[in-house]
């Protein structure tokens, strides 16, 4: 049954997993790179409660590398460099 579910349109379960963030003086980066014709995009959010509101700011690159590890590793350090250039101006 499963190979006429995908060949007519059957519902595909999805393998939903949580992000982990990581803690970067006081903001939390969600790294959460895209799968993309076999490659994956560097993608995630940044996220900081400002005056009881919790800020994102979600940014997609136009980098692409061959592994989801190694998408999130260098969204993390684009992010901590975003992080020290422009502190919490990234939500204005």
């Amino acid at each position: 049954m499963g190979l006429f579910s995908r060949l007519f349109g059957g519902k595909e379960t999805e393998q939903s997993t949580e992000v982990e963030p990581v803690e970067y003086k006081g903001f939390l980066i969600y790294q959460e790179a895209i799968a993309e014709g076999g490659q994956y995009r560097i993608a995630g959010r940044i996220t900081k409660e400002i005056d009881g509101e919790v800020k994102t700011h979600r940014f997609i690159r136009s980098d692409v590398l061959a592994s989801p590890s190694d998408a999130d590793e260098f969204m993390l350090k684009k992010a901590q460099m975003f992080i020290d250039q422009m502190g919490e101006n990234i939500f204005q």
